[in-house]
């Protein structure tokens, strides 16, 4: 049985909405985070050193990285379904938009965020991500404006990975002057699977890590 360790308002409602989408069993362990520090709690320490979300367990593995648990669900447990193959056309494409988003978008959302909680404490590093965030948003509206998908040949899980991630860039106030880009957030939004992650997983709310 494949376990999933949900932190509440975190990245792991992604790997929610992909066990939707692949149609797998599961199991949740839920983790609240501390509603002061916005930490999590020790309860996902007592699963993996890190004490980070997403975790999943299956089969005796314990495993940490979005991209390793998208790897390892979609090829592993379902059978490639929603991933593409190496000798497609499109994997090296598949593989690009899958870790783009923790790989180069995430980044500078996080500073983002910490810079605001520390009350703006280095105009440097901000001006030098500020840049990066803006760079990355211009990049995707130009991808999406003429495509339903991340991958063009159709939905996969690097379109799961990356919704969330502009859900982040959302609550920052990052994606107003991008409309392909909220046309395409809307439509991953849409789909069923994703409404059943979060009846599963329970409300979302990052407006925590909203802008003011």
């Amino acid at each position: 049985m494949l376990i999933i360790h949900h932190l509440n308002n975190s990245r792991s409602q992604r790997i929610l909405w992909l066990a939707e989408e692949l149609g797998l069993e599961y199991d949740i362990v839920k983790h609240q985070r501390n509603p002061e520090t916005m930490r999590s709690p020790e309860s996902l320490c007592e699963v993996h050193p890190l004490g980070k979300a997403p975790v999943i367990e299956h089969d005796g593995n314990i495993i940490v990285e979005t991209g390793a648990i998208i790897e390892y669900m979609t090829r592993k447990i379902a059978n490639g379904r929603l991933s593409v193959e190496p000798d497609s056309p499109d994997f090296a494409e598949y593989l690009q938009w899958l870790h783009f988003p923790e790989g180069s978008v995430q980044g500078p959302l996080i500073f983002d965020l910490i810079y605001q909680w520390t009350e703006d404490a280095n105009e440097a590093l901000y001006g030098f991500y500020d840049a990066e965030i803006v760079r990355h948003q211009e990049y995707l509206e130009g991808i999406v404006k003429d495509r339903e998908t991340i991958v063009r040949s159709g939905f996969t899980a690097a379109d799961v990975n990356l919704a969330w991630t502009l859900e982040i860039a959302e609550c920052r106030g990052r994606m107003e002057d991008y409309p392909s880009l909220r046309e395409y957030l809307a439509r991953m939004r849409a789909r069923p699977a994703y409404e059943r992650a979060i009846e599963r997983g329970g409300p979302q709310d990052l407006s925590v890590f909203g802008k003011g």
